[in-house]
């Protein structure tokens, strides 16, 4: 099966560098743009789904039907992005000198964000979900799939399932950007699950 996991355009609290986790924001018009003119110019061959899998967000459903006009999608729960509590909305600048954030970044990133989500169970969630699709996509014989989501659930699907185990912050991509990979259906229903010949888009 052929697999592509791309992030949302943009929005304006992604360009404002905000932690946008809960928050329902639309995409920026400038964003779409800017993806059409470098498709253009790149050249990249149009590839074409059967369906897409997106996160309830409407900055992944408008992002998925901009991408793939018309396409079936098929909105999956569990690969929305982590719940950043008392951070949501927020960025650096306004966190600084807050001892609750503070105290997470002396964690490394790996405390639950106050209010909010567990790091290591939002990971969890993610990787559930997307199991729980590809045992759908398999039954159902779908042989190429697209998943428009967040970044960090994309880094958390890379992080679990690339062969060479790179660490999760590895796996981050910018706006409108993912990847592509093939999984062996077989092998992955006899619990061998890893991705192959990935690549950036």
């Amino acid at each position: 099966m052929e697999i592509e996991l791309i992030r949302h355009f943009a929005t304006e609290g992604n360009l404002e560098k905000r932690y946008i986790g809960v928050t329902d924001e639309e995409i920026k018009a400038e964003c779409v743009l800017e993806h059409t003119l470098k498709k253009e110019e790149n050249g990249r061959e149009e590839w074409k789904p059967e369906l897409v899998i997106v996160s309830p967000l409407r900055m992944c459903r408008q992002t998925a039907e901009i991408l793939f006009p018309g396409a079936e999608q098929v909105v999956c729960e569990q690969m929305r992005e982590c719940d950043f509590g008392l951070f949501e909305g927020k960025n650096y600048q306004e966190l600084t000198g807050n001892p609750k954030y503070q105290s997470w970044i002396d964690s490394g990133g790996t405390k639950a964000f106050p209010g909010g989500e567990d790091p290591m169970e939002f990971r969890k969630r993610c990787v559930c979900g997307f199991e729980q699709m590809m045992e759908k996509m398999i039954k159902g014989k779908r042989k190429k799939i697209a998943f428009v989501v967040h970044g960090g659930t994309i880094m958390s699907v890379m992080e679990a399932f690339d062969p060479e185990k790179k660490e999760f912050y590895h796996w981050q991509v910018k706006n409108g950007k993912g990847f592509h990979f093939q999984i062996e259906e077989e092998k992955w229903q006899q619990g061998k699950r890893q991705f192959e010949e990935i690549e950036e888009i």
